[in-house]
């Protein structure tokens, strides 16, 4: 068997293309779905998840690598003839699907990688020595959000297109019994001779332009939209009301930081600009938290345990700063998972007429809460949690 491809059958180089990348993407399937249905009650399950993460990212990039080369080579390399030429719409589907087929096998673990390099912090390493990270690909929460929602679907995508293209082959083989199957795996000298037939270069066209248009499809399926954030809505009178701000918290999870945020909570905030005291209450829904790959889990019950206490809360006295640049301290308490301790909040605080900009950031230990109580070491989840805050008020 040579080499290069034969207008009979398919040359050695593409066929070991063909069944290398089919066995991964089979693989790298089975492990995102054996991963998003480990459990993750213990430290130990955990790990097993990132773990199988790990190899799912591994498998993925290999197929990207793989993909890359393929199509590189089938573009030096002649197609074999078709076995039916008068048959067009076959034709026409079966270079669709194989077009479509093709961009999946790129696109799909490209936008993988863009999420585990856009994701904040990060989770589940790639298994190899090259960076983790893709040039020009900035930190991003969203962006890693946005390109998720499009990675899970195009997985749908993709398995759908692997049955198409599976249904095509037995029908070749137990229907028409025309031989196709030898020309990728049997002996080349056993295929059949193709008749001679010259296509226009429209038919080629018009199945690339379809494939485009299933995966351009894809990316238009609207994700489910999330809930609007309460700091949006109308607030009590309090003397000062929040216009727009971020809440998160970072943590380590596998020994690297990774961050989330809440999507909904509400500030009530008493502040005197002259005596530079003032009051502050904060209520969190904790079921929007969005933490990266580990949302559920970390709002699951082991952890914060949404459904048990849905609302976390700070509340405090605001003391005017210690001295000229120093920060305010907003001293009071914490409660999150039903356990209130002692806090103190230092924030900067600008104030330009009747706006105010804050921002600060506390640090607090996770144990003191009772949260992660089956994972005593910090190898899974780390002891510290930072809560950091950054919003836009203005006065009533």
């Amino acid at each position: 068997m040579t080499a290069r491809n034969t207008p009979r059958a398919y040359g050695w180089v593409a066929r070991l293309f063909h069944w290398s990348v089919a066995a991964l993407i089979f693989a790298a399937i089975g492990l995102g779905f054996y991963a998003n249905n480990l459990p993750t009650g213990s430290e130990a399950e955990l790990q097993a998840v990132f773990a199988t993460f790990s190899w799912h990212k591994t498998v993925g990039v290999t197929v990207l690598a793989l993909a890359v080369l393929r199509i590189l080579w089938t573009m030096t390399q002649p197609k074999p003839r078709p076995l039916h030429p008068g048959r067009k719409l076959e034709l026409f589907a079966a270079e669709m699907v194989h077009w479509a087929l093709w961009i999946g096998m790129v696109i799909m673990p490209l936008t993988g990688w863009i999420i585990h390099s856009a994701a904040p912090g990060g989770f589940s390493r790639i298994l190899w020595p090259i960076g983790q990270r893709l040039p020009f690909i900035p930190e991003d929460a969203e962006l890693a959000k946005s390109i998720g929602h499009f990675h899970e679907t195009g997985w749908w995508v993709l398995a759908g297109l692997i049955v198409l293209h599976v249904a095509g082959a037995l029908k070749h083989a137990l229907i028409d019994r025309d031989g196709t199957l030898a020309r990728m795996a049997g002996p080349a000298d056993r295929a059949p001779e193709p008749p001679q037939s010259h296509a226009s270069p429209l038919s080629h066209l018009l199945p690339i332009l379809a494939a485009l248009a299933i995966w351009t499809g894809t990316a238009l399926i609207p994700a489910e939209q999330a809930q609007e954030p309460l700091t949006t809505a109308a607030q009590p009178a309090s003397g000062w009301a929040v216009q727009q701000g971020t809440l998160g918290i970072e943590v380590a999870q596998g020994g690297a930081p990774i961050s989330g945020q809440f999507a909904s909570w509400q500030a009530a905030i008493d502040y005197d600009p002259t005596a530079k005291t003032g009051h502050v209450a904060v209520s969190i829904d904790i079921a929007s938290l969005t933490l990266g790959a580990v949302s559920d889990n970390a709002k699951g019950p082991d952890f914060l345990n949404a459904p048990a206490f849905p609302t976390a809360k700070f509340e405090g006295d605001i003391q005017p700063p210690a001295s000229e640049g120093a920060p305010h301290i907003a001293r009071g308490t914490l409660t999150i998972a039903g356990k209130t301790i002692p806090a103190e909040l230092p924030f900067s605080l600008e104030i330009n007429g009747s706006e105010a900009k804050a921002k600060g950031e506390m640090k607090v230990d996770r144990r003191d809460f009772g949260i992660g109580a089956g994972y005593a070491d910090e190898s899974t989840v780390g002891f510290p949690v930072t809560i950091r805050f950054d919003l836009t008020a203005t006065q009533q």
